[in-house]
């Protein structure tokens, strides 16, 4: 649903993947204040319906533009590069690794030239000493070799281990044992910038760039950047600081113009996480902001720890039913409806979204979540205990046709205005949004690989 890609899907991962790595100085040093502004705006006097015709013209815009980007021979050319590397796979470092896309992009210090061989659908290697290159057809539908992804890398003194093979588990007849090989890893330098080139019929179409930054001998890069420039206007970036806070930004444009832009902030405690990632008082929180062409602006504010910690309590407190007993049907309807209203409580609580208009000036509405019913079936199987060694087993419930309802429970977005009305989004969204929707998910299926 567009709610949730637009909204919380768009804005929730983008923060919490965003503690990782992904942003920019400007970005961390002004996003604060922006949010504060922001959030100061007045509440439109607009209706809900009135508002309804603005989003869905704005919002339109956008995806127009997106679509034209579905057509690039760019993205067609990564992707069926995508599709060779799972029919036959290749190892840039010499051994059985299957590496993809990522690994070409991310590593330094490999070389060769791999052609593509249609006719035995496999890959080619030449020897190179000087680069790192795929020769293969741009698009599916094609045979001949019109296409190349040319990498060059410059390497950091951060050497890690990437595994290649895992060890494999092997049966001992006598001991009746199993006994697990060793795993076998490559040793490389991670790069600290890779700069790639595709090329469709000798005409460059397409760039890539790759940076990073590494303190004290540690592999996790504390400044990282990813940059692909498409020939026919498109751009996407990505960028990152892991500090205090950490920041990330990433955007979508056209012709230099803003489609989709994030713009991300985190107080969590990187380093300490990667050691241990269940302490919660490292994670702090996280702002952010999600800007759509040149005027809605999606805020965020989350406080990561008191999410961990609500889950944490949550977890104590409300204790799921066992599966293999007489009373789980029974039980488990209550015990979905308790976990949806307490997960839905501590999200209003400790998130807050808000839909704004910079061209008017006004905040729109707040997104809040609500529980409400959800998909339900019957049961109609009972737990039957007996003297085996798994206790019982689950049998046809001949003696009560009537079954047992199962209740599962959904969190819902719903948009609160000014004068709190309170409309669910896919009804907010709905009738005029269904060609906008629609459009939506075409676009990402045209990226799936």
């Amino acid at each position: 649903m567009i709610k949730k890609i637009l909204l919380m899907g768009l804005v929730v991962t983008q923060l919490t993947t965003s503690c990782t790595n992904s942003g920019t100085d400007t970005a961390t040093e002004n996003l604060s204040d922006q949010i504060a502004t922001l959030t100061k705006q007045p509440y439109s006097a607009l209706t809900p319906a009135q508002q309804k015709v603005k989003l869905e013209a704005e919002a339109n815009a956008m995806l127009t533009q997106m679509d034209k980007s579905k057509t690039s021979g760019a993205v067609e050319a990564i992707q069926n590069l995508g599709r060779l590397l799972d029919i036959s796979s290749v190892d840039i470092f010499n051994g059985k690794n299957d590496n993809k896309i990522a690994d070409i992009l991310n590593v330094s210090g490999v070389y060769g030239i791999y052609t593509w061989n249609n006719s035995k659908k496999i890959w080619v290697r030449t020897t190179s000493t000087t680069e790192l290159k795929f020769i293969f057809p741009a698009k599916s539908s094609q045979t001949a070799n019109n296409a190349s992804l040319t990498s060059n890398a410059t390497s950091s003194d951060i050497k890690v281990n990437l595994i290649d093979t895992f060890g494999n588990w092997i049966y001992n007849n006598t001991t009746q044992l199993y006994t697990q090989t060793a795993s076998v890893y490559d040793e490389i330098y991670l790069p600290t910038s890779v700069d790639a080139t595709l090329t469709i019929d000798n005409a460059q179409a397409a760039t890539f760039a790759t940076k990073g930054k590494y303190n004290n001998g540690k592999n996790i890069p504390v400044e990282s950047s990813f940059k692909m420039v498409l020939n026919d206007g498109y751009a996407y970036e990505i960028s990152g600081i892991k500090g205090d806070p950490n920041s990330a930004q990433s955007s979508f444009s056209y012709n230099n113009k803003n489609l989709v832009k994030f713009t991300a902030g985190s107080t969590a405690k990187i380093d300490a996480l990667i050691d241990d990632s269940s302490l919660v008082s490292y994670r702090g929180s996280a702002n952010g902001l999600v800007e759509i062409m040149d005027n809605f602006v999606i805020i965020a504010d989350i406080d990561i720890a008191a999410l961990a910690n609500d889950e944490a309590e949550l977890e104590k407190t409300l204790i799921e039913p066992t599966y293999n007993t007489s009373t789980y049907y029974s039980k488990i309807s209550e015990y979905n409806r308790a976990y949806s209203a307490a997960a839905v409580k501590s999200q209003n609580k400790n998130t807050k979204l808000i839909l704004v208009s910079k061209k008017d000036g006004t905040k729109i509405a707040d997104v809040i979540q609500s529980s409400e019913k959800g998909y339900s079936y019957t049961n109609y199987s009972v737990w039957v205990k007996d003297n085996s060694t798994n206790g019982g087993y689950w049998s046809w419930n001949s003696n009560n046709n009537a079954g047992t309802l199962v209740q599962q429970y959904d969190e819902v977005l719903y948009l609160k205005f000014n004068d709190n009305t309170q409309v669910e989004m896919s009804a907010y969204f709905s009738s005029g949004f269904d060609d906008l929707e629609k459009k939506f998910e075409d676009f990402l299926k045209a990226f799936e690989r």
